[in-house]
């Protein structure tokens, strides 16, 4: 083979990959239009506490962004998630309880091998045939051992953030807090982020949401998954941070650690009024629908506690009681006819699948069996709800369900079931007045305002009457209340009297108990057995550059120079022309190299050798050893550049 007939295949290859994947773009491969269908921006806050947004009626942390979300739009009041990260995640993603994907024991710790099953086919991948162009910024944490786990391979375009559930808000190094292995996480794409050292997390996450939505075609729909990390603590070491000048603001709050606590939460607030607003610039607010909620509420006391409030609820993070399971949640969009509304119609997170692909016109045949319910008719117009009941978790520890009055529960750790944390109304601190006309004049509110003001009355004075009807009030006298003891009996709730879990009424209403009891023996009958896997310690992060990594992949060390598939057509397209083509390439690249005497394996091994001659065998050994592990990097170093260039965006 000459070399002017290597130079034009790869002249030929070059043309290919340029031409075929446009080409394949312009056709697309979907129906319908596509400026029509409604941009889906979803925000999720990680451990915020009920208590912790100024919409629920506390004063102590003002969230004027967060409140124009929910005035203008709906609050929902009765929103239920699962009690961890994971297993919320899971359950947005999926449309499924836990208990059907194996996910409703524990989160994915850094350094266990399981992710969320690749079987599942999850919300970005639904909208990417649809047409949508799909973000993921901030926080994954549903399984990185493997490639394929991880968010690129999972649906998005795009990727900026995380893969675990915690890191350090400045060096965004990751410690497990259960083998405490420590290592950088925070990526683009699949590429290590280095660069963003020093920068605080929520910042850069809010940056990144901006970025996108301003190079974003407002005629193509969009998808954005902002994950903050936001309110969840940072590492054991130090487990909340946030910029001094933020802490200073939140100088009249006497705890320290919610001084801090609150700094992190005004931050989470300002990011949501820079993506509203670069929504409006952008022109697409008009057609935009932004759901904000939490994943869960708050750690008050013990593991990575944030100090967070959940604030009349009993229960912190991971229980069954409400103040874990009962999210923050408000959904705003100008598509929504009933909007400035309190909503008490019961939900749960894995309806969003259901209800957004609804909201963009999708097929709900195409979905297939899930337990999410399509909402958006209740949404839009304040319609019958379908929902009759919401399955809280099955697991070893605990078990509860509630319907539209009732809750069951039978199991809990006697510490975990208390009313914890602070209220925000301490008569020592001279907290300012909740002002409405912050909300107003907050960049979402005057964003809003500005996409709504031929249909949109709210005033100061609506604001005030919203924000009563959602705070919750504990009805229950000190004489009427009956211990709970879940760890040793069930117990059962109306929660329409009696929201704060107070009066355990399982004697009076036996029978209720008894249906409730039935049902959970259905889903019982249907759960898959968790997916925990023991600790891998190959997944140590000081065996690959203090990073944490693929580990499991056939080559770890190529997780950092593995990128994004394809933005625009199908990944099986795209990996055979790519694959082929660089391939072809290297072939000729390395043939060029042989010939001059240059290649990979000269170049590594010959000036180590000459530096292991007067070396003992023990380190002789572990050195060639050592160089063995080199050549393959070394490899897909070279190979990464070259796809770089020929097969990723510009």
């Amino acid at each position: 083979m000459n070399e002017p007939f290597l130079l034009q295949l790869l002249f030929t290859l070059c043309l290919l990959y340029t031409l075929i994947p446009v080409a394949l773009l312009e056709n697309g491969t979907t129906e319908g239009n596509d400026s029509k269908k409604p941009h889906i921006i979803i925000i999720l806050a990680d451990d915020l506490g009920w208590n912790d947004v100024s919409f629920h009626g506390s004063d102590q942390i003002p969230t004027p962004n967060i409140d124009a979300l929910a005035y203008y739009g709906i609050i929902l009041n009765n929103h239920y998630v699962s009690p961890m990260c994971t297993p919320s995640r899971s359950a947005l993603m999926t449309g499924k309880y836990p208990i059907h994907t194996g996910m409703q024991h524990y989160v994915i710790r850094s350094a266990e091998p399981r992710g969320l099953p690749l079987t599942e086919k999850l919300m970005p991948e639904y909208l990417k045939e649809m047409s949508y162009s799909t973000n993921m910024v901030g926080k994954w944490h549903l399984g990185f051992y493997k490639h394929e786990y991880t968010p690129l391979w999972r649906g998005f375009d795009s990727f900026f953030g995380l893969w675990n559930g915690l890191q350090d808000y400045f060096s965004h190094e990751t410690v497990d807090p259960f083998t405490n292995f420590r290592g950088m996480d925070m990526r683009r794409n699949m590429e290590v982020a280095w660069d963003t050292k020093g920068n605080y997390s929520t910042d850069l996450y809010t940056k990144e949401a901006v970025r996108l939505i301003n190079a974003h075609n407002p005629d193509k729909p969009l998808f954005l998954y902002l994950a903050h990390l936001a309110v969840h603590s940072g590492n054991e070491e130090q487990l909340l941070q946030a910029p001094p000048e933020e802490i200073e603001k939140f100088s009249y709050i006497d705890d320290p650690n919610r001084k801090t606590y609150a700094a992190m939460v005004s931050k989470l607030d300002d990011s949501v009024g820079q993506v509203v607003e670069a929504l409006k610039n952008r022109g697409m607010l008009d057609n935009s629908i932004i759901l904000f909620m939490s994943d869960n509420g708050a750690p008050t006391h013990g593991f990575l506690n944030n100090y967070g409030s959940n604030y009349p609820f009993r229960g912190i993070k991971n229980t069954a009681w409400e103040g874990a399971v009962r999210g923050v949640a408000a959904i705003w969009s100008p598509l929504i006819k009933k909007r400035e509304r309190v909503s008490n119609h019961l939900m749960c997170i894995a309806d969003w699948l259901p209800t957004l692909l609804s909201a963009a016109g999708g097929s709900k045949e195409k979905i297939g069996k899930i337990d999410g319910l399509d909402m958006w008719p209740t949404i839009v117009s304040d319609e019958h709800n379908p929902r009759e009941e919401v399955l809280i978790n099955i697991d070893k520890t605990y078990q509860a369900i509630r319907n539209r009055k009732y809750k069951y529960v039978h199991g809990q750790t006697k510490e975990s079931s208390k009313w914890l944390g602070d209220n925000g109304r301490s008569p020592t601190e001279t907290r300012p007045l909740y002002p409405p006309e912050t909300v107003l004049h907050s960049k979402a509110g005057a964003a809003i305002a500005s996409v709504t003001k031929n249909t949109a009355e709210l005033n100061s004075q609506k604001i005030l009457q919203l924000r009563q009807q959602a705070e919750i009030h504990c009805n229950v006298t000190e004489k009427e209340q009956v211990a709970c003891h879940a760890s040793l009996m069930p117990c059962l709730f109306d929660l329409e009297r009696d929201p704060c879990e107070k009066m355990n009424i399982i004697a009076k209403k036996t029978y209720v108990a008894q249906k409730l009891e039935a049902v959970l023996k259905q889903y019982k009958s249907t759960m898959l057995q968790p997916n925990n896997k023991n600790d891998d310690l190959k997944a140590n992060p000081i065996r690959w550059n203090h990073t944490w990594v693929c580990w499991q992949d056939p080559n770890p060390n190529a997780t950092i120079c593995t990128n994004k598939i394809d933005s625009y057509v199908g990944k099986s397209i795209t990996i055979a022309f790519c694959t082929f083509g660089v391939s072809l390439i290297l072939v000729f690249f390395f043939y060029e190299l042989y010939k001059s005497k240059k290649c990979v394996s000269h170049v590594l091994e010959q000036p180590r050798k000459r530096s292991l001659k007067n070396k003992s065998n023990d380190v002789r050994k572990e050195e060639e050893s050592y160089l063995i592990e080199l050549r393959p990097q070394a490899f897909c170093n070279g190979w990464h550049a070259l796809y770089q260039t020929l097969c990723t965006e510009p």
